[in-house]
């Protein structure tokens, strides 16, 4: 563990305070402004949210990766968009400068990423490249001491409020690992221009929008570790950590559902009864804990083995399948408990409804998990 357990308990418990009394209060705001509050992106770097991974010699809290899945168990049961604005800082906005940065680009960049003073962004899709990432067709050309970038960036997560992107690009024209590269490219480089927010099913608060290059030059020593042909393996790296995360967070917000579906299932009557005594209803509630139990156990395990220097490639994918498929199942019975009501914009399970839809999607979708846990599986026969 990267702190002592009393120290780390208190940690828990003081983000388990500040989402019951600043942020699930808060979440309606966030919804009808479609932004984070000021005070509460203050409150989150005081208590160093945005330096969960990062080490402490760089500003971080430096947590082990089972420190930090426990943390974010926590932080799931308030909206995801309060997660996002420091999700990007936490894993894939720093997570390649930790993986694969040099001494000089890690002093450079961890600290404010860290602090939460520069919000990080990884820009890996594309219009034609998603769960294809080797299609990328954003190119990096060498010129002299400088690199030149063209192409489109699609759904970039804190894209619109970045300070720093971390930015895949072709360097050769070959289908290979080799020919994709990383650049760290601040924002405001002549040459970057921003897409409009996009107008998304949920998540709220969460903004992703287009960035584009068009002929952006950026300096060689932006180049991530100064070595060309890194970034598609340092890429797999960040995924396989943020699938960790993704994963935890999914476990947060099931037990948020299955708390607004016990306390609705307590108060609501019918039948001259609380529906809570329907056994039909109990079911479902039953599944939810044992769906939202498995999850978090597989995801504690791998953490572990993570933190004991394991491949994890599988476990992360096993984990981040299960939890996102989970959290959609468990949304989806709480949606049926509240009947009539969940389908209404005051409650708060048609929110999380839609917003769980997308952990199914990003971070490598179902089926792409499925591919990586039975390639992971063929090779460990060969």
């Amino acid at each position: 563990m990267a702190l002592d357990t009393d120290t780390f308990n208190l940690l828990l418990e003081t983000v388990n305070r500040f989402v019951t009394e600043r942020l699930i209060p808060r979440e309606v705001e966030v919804v009808e402004t479609n932004a984070i509050p000021d005070d509460v992106v203050r409150e989150m770097k005081d208590l160093g949210l945005f330096g969960l991974s990062i080490a402490e010699d760089f500003g971080g809290l430096g947590l082990s990766m089972e420190e930090e899945v426990r943390v974010v168990f926590e932080l799931g049961r308030a909206s995801p968009a309060f997660r996002s604005v420091a999700g990007t800082n936490i894993g894939i906005g720093s997570q390649s400068i930790v993986i694969a940065g040099t001494q000089e680009q890690k002093e450079k960049y961890l600290p404010a990423l860290a602090s939460g003073d520069v919000i990080g962004s990884f820009a890996l899709t594309e219009p034609d490249a998603g769960s294809d990432a080797m299609a990328l067709r954003t190119s990096a050309r060498k010129d002299g001491d400088h690199y030149i970038l063209n192409g489109t960036k699609r759904y970039i997560t804190n894209a619109p409020s970045a300070g720093l992107f971390s930015v895949m690009a072709r360097t050769a024209p070959e289908r290979k690992a080799d020919s994709i590269s990383c650049f760290l490219v601040e924002a405001g480089t002549p040459g970057i221009k921003l897409g409009h927010p996009d107008k998304k099913m949920g998540q709220r608060g969460a903004l992703t929008c287009d960035v584009i290059f068009e002929d952006c030059r950026v300096p060689a020593s932006a180049l991530l570790g100064n070595q060309e042909g890194n970034g598609f393996r340092t890429a797999m790296k960040v995924l396989d950590k943020g699938r960790l995360h993704i994963a935890a967070l999914c476990v947060g917000i099931a037990d948020r559902l299955i708390q607004e579906s016990v306390a609705y299932a307590k108060d609501r009557k019918q039948f001259g009864q609380p529906i809570a005594e329907f056994q039909l209803v109990q079911a479902m509630l039953a599944d939810s804990e044992a769906d939202t139990y498995a999850a978090r156990c597989m995801i504690l395990d791998a953490a572990a083995r993570r933190d004991r220097g394991e491949n994890t490639t599988k476990v992360a994918a096993c984990a981040k399948m299960f939890a996102s498929e989970m959290v959609w199942r468990v949304a989806d019975r709480a949606v049926q408990i509240f009947g009539g009501a969940g389908y209404m914009a005051e409650y708060p399970v048609e929110r999380f409804y839609r917003d769980v839809r997308l952990f199914r999607i990003f971070e490598g979708t179902t089926q792409i998990q499925q591919i990586v846990i039975a390639r992971e599986l063929i090779k460990a026969a060969s």
